[in-house]
């Protein structure tokens, strides 16, 4: 009664997931780069940002905020782009210059790549019921470090995470291994182990992938149509289960019957996977060897009649020097089974068994509604090229409709997120909903901006970067005047650059 009431409280509002939302909500609508607003007090203007910030500023009658020192800009600028303090000796060098050589620093992915890491819920471990540590998930967290580092371009970043093991093939064996290594992005995060139901163990997986990867790509909360139409967003069950079909078809454990274990690539070359079978083979041998010794010692005791039927440890009959040498064998099988070969692994994925799934009625798994082919959103709808095959999970054609087809939707969530992360507050207050019920843009124009100038300049992160960092905005000093805390109490309006408290793990590094 609870949730009937609530739906239709929420059709009377005037919300109900259906796609006439489109018309309402402003990010759902195609990117169309706005004109560069005029301003007054073109003196304060560095780029195009300080005049989509400005004008908001004259229009309420305040005057741009003054820039900070130099000093302090130089210790905010590491702060942001690496997470340490600058050098105790600032070089006499132009903040443009500073900004460039701090983008260039191996520190700079390990910053950056924490950001993102948070996103998409990196841990160690899975955490929930059996909390069982990922013993290679430290490759995933290179990978997005490294990919921070190089300036990967956004969109091959999505795709390599969602797909990375089926855009490998072909590749060389390096190349190949770093694309595997990217999947670690479905594998990692919560799972409940210990669920004794191995088809909601499954759907409880399914669910989580789809969530994470609608809240950090496309800022969706896809998940909510697990158990009925989303109430706000035009997002419906069959679209959820299209969805889930493509992770249903995909290979995340080794196997959903208890106990269970994650599935891992292996990374290792062919001559060391030959060399760890020669090794494997030499071990089994040494075994071989073993039990036929003590096959041969059992039945000389029979033969000698020392025993009437072998004995549940025979060992204590055996001759002395019988034992020495059982004993010499056995410590050869040990340094056989110490100097096995380290093979190397990664969390991931592959494509499993292809399958499509049927509705799962308000999400019990034991009520079946219509079966639902694999496929995307029809928010963003895909032509039939686009959808998955019947040779292929669907990841790949997935990972393709989101850097396509919702690209505009991507861009502004990235964008927003790296403002969020240079100003401590997002021009989207809710970084992982931009739906419906999501906060509205405090700058839409600027937001529009960012999202083309990040399309236009081959999603590349770090030119976002340049254009923030390199910004009146950014570079304005925090002091406060009575007039702003009139007019813009809140400081959406950026009249002056935000107080943030410091992370701590930069509180950490500077002691």
């Amino acid at each position: 009664i609870t949730i009937i009431t609530g739906v239709l409280l929420f059709k009377l509002l005037g919300f109900g997931g259906d796609l006439k939302s489109i018309e309402r909500n402003w990010s759902f609508k195609e990117l169309t780069k706005p004109k560069v607003p005029n301003v007054i007090n073109t003196s304060w203007i560095q780029n195009e940002i300080d005049n989509f910030i400005l004008s908001k500023l004259e229009k309420v009658g305040l005057e741009p905020p003054l820039n900070q020192t130099e000093r302090i800009l130089q210790r905010r600028l590491s702060y942001a782009l690496i997470g340490l303090p600058p050098p105790k000796e600032i070089q006499k060098i132009t903040l443009e210059k500073a900004v460039q050589n701090l983008l260039e620093s191996p520190h700079y992915g390990e910053k950056w790549g924490r950001h993102w890491l948070d996103v998409v819920r990196y841990a160690d471990s899975n955490g929930l019921d059996e909390n069982l540590a990922f013993a290679h998930a430290w490759r995933f967290r290179d990978y997005v470090i490294d990919s921070f580092n190089n300036d990967l371009p956004f969109n091959q970043f999505v795709e390599e995470q969602l797909a990375g093991d089926l855009l490998s093939i072909g590749k060389s064996f390096s190349e190949s291994n770093r694309l595997k290594i990217a999947t670690g992005f479905l594998a990692l995060g919560p799972k409940l182990l210990a669920e004794p139901d191995p088809v909601k163990m499954e759907m409880d997986m399914i669910d989580e992938q789809i969530d994470v990867i609608g809240q950090a790509f496309l800022g969706l909360t896809i998940g909510c149509a697990r158990c009925h139409d989303h109430m706000s967003d035009p997002v419906s069950t069959n679209d959820y289960y299209k969805m889930a079909g493509i992770f249903k078809s995909t290979r995340t454990m080794e196997k959903v019957t208890r106990p269970t274990k994650w599935y891992e690539h292996n990374l290792s070359s062919d001559l060391e996977l030959k060399h760890s079978a020669k090794h494997e083979s030499l071990i089994q041998a040494q075994k071989n060897l073993i039990q036929a010794f003590k096959e041969k010692e059992n039945a000389k005791l029979l033969s000698l009649e020392k025993v009437k039927k072998v004995p549940k440890n025979p060992l204590e009959h055996y001759s002395e020097k019988s034992k020495k040498e059982l004993a010499g064998l056995e410590k050869a099988l040990r340094e056989f089974e110490n100097s096995r070969p380290q093979l190397n692994f990664c969390h991931g994925v592959e494509d499993g068994n292809i399958t499509n799934l049927n509705v799962f009625i308000r999400g019990d798994v034991d009520t079946l509604g219509e079966k639902q082919m694999r496929g995307f959103l029809e928010l963003f709808p895909a032509s039939i090229n686009q959808l998955p095959n019947e040779m292929q999970s669907g990841r790949l054609q997935l990972a393709r409709w989101i850097t396509v087809n919702c690209q505009a939707l991507v861009a502004r969530v990235m964008v927003n997120r790296i403002w969020l992360w240079h100003f401590g507050q997002g021009l989207v207050s809710t970084p992982d909903n931009f739906g419906v019920l999501g906060a509205k843009p405090t700058h839409p124009e600027l937001l529009e901006w960012l999202a083309c100038q990040f399309i236009e300049n081959d999603w590349s992160v770090k030119s976002i970067h340049r254009l923030i960092l390199n910004s009146s905005t950014w570079k304005s000093s925090s002091n406060v005047s009575k007039k702003m805390l009139e007019r813009d109490p809140e400081n959406l309006l950026y009249s002056r650059f935000p107080v943030r408290s410091m992370e701590v793990e930069a509180i950490r590094d500077t002691c």
